[in-house]
């Protein structure tokens, strides 16, 4: 255990700290790797005062603070519906801003009529599958998880993963599902000891190293032949042309 330990888990009294192990970027990143902490949006699904996906967010968001991310949350409030707003709206811009800073992201759903809510989607469509001739997700890494009321299921984040694929990121294999989610939290709104919370560790671990192994080979992993083919203006041209 390292003498910083203690202070990274303060906030984390569910962590065994024998079995927590912070990580080395040495032992993930490229040579060229920027050296700045990893940076990871976090987006949840639910407006609701008492927000499970939103303290799953914010449970993850601890979790890879601890593991030396910068974390930055998106509050999905006042958000417009997709194409109901232009670009230039405040909530727009602050979303495509953040996914344009973020070298990953982690998308919490709850499962409603067994699906993501549509709060989760409108997010995702907001961010733009390309601006210009780039994508603004292509080649990011993206962990995804959900929330049930009920018994567990895997609807939402396997849905998630299919918008994760879309939008051309790396969704990494590891996945969270907590079923009867108001049974996990207390009071404060802190997850209480389980499998579940344990679960959400590992994805979130599993999270940072993807990110250290790709956020600086991304290029060399999305480079395309069929990209190559066309010159930049015709890409630009054929990815921005008029949405149906």
């Amino acid at each position: 255990m390292t003498d910083t330990l203690p202070q990274v888990l303060a906030d984390l009294p569910n962590i065994n700290a024998e079995a927590f192990r912070l990580i080395d970027p040495a032992a993930f990143a490229a040579p060229d790797d920027p050296g700045h902490p990893p940076r990871i949006l976090a987006l949840h699904g639910s407006l609701r005062e008492r927000s499970y996906s939103r303290l799953v967010a914010e449970e993850a968001g601890r979790l890879l603070t601890a593991y030396g991310c910068e974390v930055k949350s998106f509050d999905p409030r006042d958000l417009p519906l997709p194409d109901a707003a232009g670009p230039d709206h405040p909530k727009v811009r602050e979303l495509r801003d953040l996914a344009a800073w973020c070298e990953g992201m982690v998308w919490v759903s709850p499962e409603r009529h067994g699906a993501m809510t549509g709060i989760m989607k409108a997010q995702i469509d907001w961010i733009p599958l390309s601006s210009g001739a780039v994508r603004p997700t292509q080649g990011k890494t993206l962990a995804v998880m959900q929330v049930s009321g009920g018994s567990q299921s895997f609807n939402a984040v396997n849905q998630l993963r299919v918008l994760g694929r879309w939008m051309r990121m790396v969704t990494i294999p590891n996945q969270s599902s907590v079923p009867k989610a108001f049974t996990e939290f207390d009071d404060a709104g802190r997850m209480k000891p389980s499998a579940f919370y344990d679960r959400i560790v590992d994805v979130c671990e599993e999270l940072v190293k993807f990110t250290y192994l790709t956020r600086s080979r991304s290029p060399v992993l999305t480079d395309r032949y069929s990209e190559r083919v066309e010159t930049a203006e015709e890409l630009s041209r054929r990815v921005n042309q008029r949405s149906i």
